[in-house]
């Protein structure tokens, strides 16, 4: 169920589907650098202002599942645009990001109509000298069955525009959500149950 929160800024409500902390797993393949599995958290917030705010944060795993280094970080905020040069209207959405290796992008696409479903591709890249090469990239979120999925392609001089990152992931529940959902339960508790 998506829910919308009352302080969420009117411009972003077609956002909502994807605020939350949501953690799982995916895959990395990119030629020149090795194929890994990768945990994931991705952190979707509003302070109330007309974006959200994303933070994602990707490491390496074992063959046990286990941490071994970080992979990518990224920070990003999301808007609705009705912006003709980036998106086709009112349904459009922008994303201005920065990843830890030194690289800032500019995002632009749309909504699905009809599904929470959010496809963009890069306008503008800019890089740090040591940055890897990158030329570009697409990615599309959607939130299908109570879970956040997401496909991300790159491109780099001498590589064209392939899949390169992929992962599914669960929301989160928050400690304090579930104390308010004890908070909800009839006097007794028990009544729940029968």
């Amino acid at each position: 169920m998506i829910e919308i929160p009352s302080d969420l800024h009117k411009d972003v409500v077609p956002l909502a589907f994807l605020l939350g902390t949501w953690e799982g797993a995916g895959v990395f393949d990119f030629p020149g650098a090795e194929k890994c599995n990768f945990g994931q958290e991705i952190v979707f917030r509003h302070d109330g202002r007309p974006f959200l705010e994303f933070r994602s944060r990707t490491w390496v795993l074992d063959n046990e599942g286990e941490k071994v280094r970080p992979l990518e970080n990224e920070h990003s905020f999301w808007r609705i645009t009705s912006n003709p040069h980036g998106a086709g209207g009112a349904r459009g959405v922008e994303i201005s990001s920065v990843r830890d290796d030194g690289t800032v992008e500019i995002w632009y696409g749309e909504l699905a109509d009809g599904k929470p479903q959010v496809e963009v591709s890069t306008d503008a890249v800019a890089r740090i000298e040591g940055s890897a090469p990158y030329s570009g990239g697409k990615r599309l979120y959607g939130f299908v069955k109570e879970e956040l999925l997401w496909v991300g392609e790159k491109a780099a001089p001498e590589v064209p525009l392939r899949p390169y990152m992929s992962a599914q992931l669960k929301k989160v529940l928050s400690p304090a959500q579930l104390i308010k959902d004890i908070n909800d339960l009839p006097d007794d508790g028990i009544a729940f149950f029968r």
